[in-house]
């Protein structure tokens, strides 16, 4: 009886190691279709893709606090990067940025 819940356990974890990587390229299409417009370029002083001094100092301020300024906006960027998208999109789009900046 033990052995299907412990199956279930397992391909659930199987599940939640496939879904990582789709994450990921959730933020990264996320990016290209909203994000790269500025932050391929600098334009405005957003932080370029892959730049890691630039992105060191936004990152040690955390997840949460870039998904904030992100649904706030800042500088240049209006709120939520002038579109629609929730939060998880948007924290996808941070977990690609912040990435490519390692």
């Amino acid at each position: 009886m033990t052995f299907p819940i412990a199956r279930l356990v397992l391909l659930s974890f199987g599940i939640a190691a496939v879904a990582a990587p789709a994450a990921a390229a959730d933020g990264k299409a996320i990016y290209d279709k909203t994000c790269v417009a500025c932050h391929a370029s600098g334009v405005a002083n957003a932080p370029k893709l892959g730049d890691k001094a630039a992105w060191a100092p936004r990152a040690a301020t955390g997840k949460a606090a870039l998904l904030a300024s992100v649904v706030k906006g800042k500088g240049a960027m209006p709120p939520k990067a002038g579109t629609t998208l929730g939060d998880d999109d948007l924290t996808a789009a941070i977990d690609y940025m912040l990435a490519a900046a390692k």
